[in-house]
């Protein structure tokens, strides 16, 4: 039997001007079935493109036959630039330019934890009123997955939460570290990350994806509590949403009955079921 996919195709751009230039990297696979839209991976906060579920994202496509772009945003796996100059607008510019540069025509946005913002501020800029989307030259979105989505986490799960002392670091410091469950490394959270969140917050109103939006949810999620996701529906247009609550799930939502869960959402959003 002939293996007709397609081989990933591995490439950095730039993206920035100046001291703000950084180089950013890209895996893409291209389609078989040009038809299929394209699945677009949008990771969390310190994680990268090759982990368990971008993977797995990929591995669909290549067996839909679909395209599949990953990206690693800056400070991240194999991009450039420093992880502390990262803020909510510096990497969604750099996922405008990733599919300014691919240029597809249909996308489906898969964003985990802080990937979720990131998809529906993507979103907005896209200006998913179809219309606006295809006066600027961009793609349609043809829907969203959103996997333990973090959206305003800064405003909303970190700022009311923090201590004198992380205050007074942020304050003298401009930033402050906190354990991590996922890596021996600390996360570090910056000033200009907190004060670039609340410009960039979407749960204000009601966010006009445009698109059939499925949120998987875990209930024993640590980080992201699932009354946020309860709260995020909210603000998303009632009729185009489905939210999957798994009851003990974490937030990585990663074992191998969730990543049967993911795919069967972007199939359903592949083949107009949602």
């Amino acid at each position: 039997m002939t293996d007709k996919t397609q081989a990933i195709n591995a490439e950095t751009i730039t993206v920035g001007e100046g001291q703000a230039a950084r180089s950013i990297a890209i895996l893409n696979r291209p389609a078989t079935q040009e038809h299929l839209p394209t699945l677009v991976w949008l990771g969390g906060y310190r994680s990268d493109m090759t982990g368990t579920k971008a993977i797995e994202m990929d591995a669909l496509a290549a067996a839909l036959g679909a395209s599949a772009i990953r990206f690693d945003y800056s400070g991240h796996g194999a991009s450039g630039g420093e992880f502390r100059d990262g803020t909510i607008s510096r990497w969604l510019e750099e996922a405008q330019a990733v599919l300014a540069h691919l240029k597809p025509q249909r996308v489906i946005l898969v964003g985990s934890s802080m990937g979720g913002w990131i998809a529906l501020r993507l979103a907005q800029e896209l200006g998913l009123a179809q219309e606006l989307a295809k006066s600027q030259g961009g793609p349609d979105v043809a829907g969203m997955v959103l996997i333990a989505p973090a959206p305003d986490f800064t405003s909303e799960l970190i700022e009311p939460h923090l201590t004198d002392d992380q205050r007074s670091q942020l304050a003298e410091k401009g930033y402050f570290e906190e354990k991590s469950e996922y890596s021996p490394e600390p996360n570090i959270y910056t000033r200009a990350l907190i004060e670039d969140g609340r410009v960039n917050r979407v749960m204000t109103g009601i966010v006009a994806t445009g698109c059939p939006v499925h949120i998987l949810q875990g209930m024993a999620d640590p980080d992201v509590p699932y009354k946020h996701a309860l709260k995020l529906m909210e603000h998303l247009p009632a009729d185009d949403v489905v939210l999957t609550l798994v009851r003990d799930g974490d937030h990585r939502l990663s074992r191998p009955e969730d990543i049967v869960r993911m795919r069967q959402a972007l199939q359903n959003l592949i083949s107009g079921k949602e």
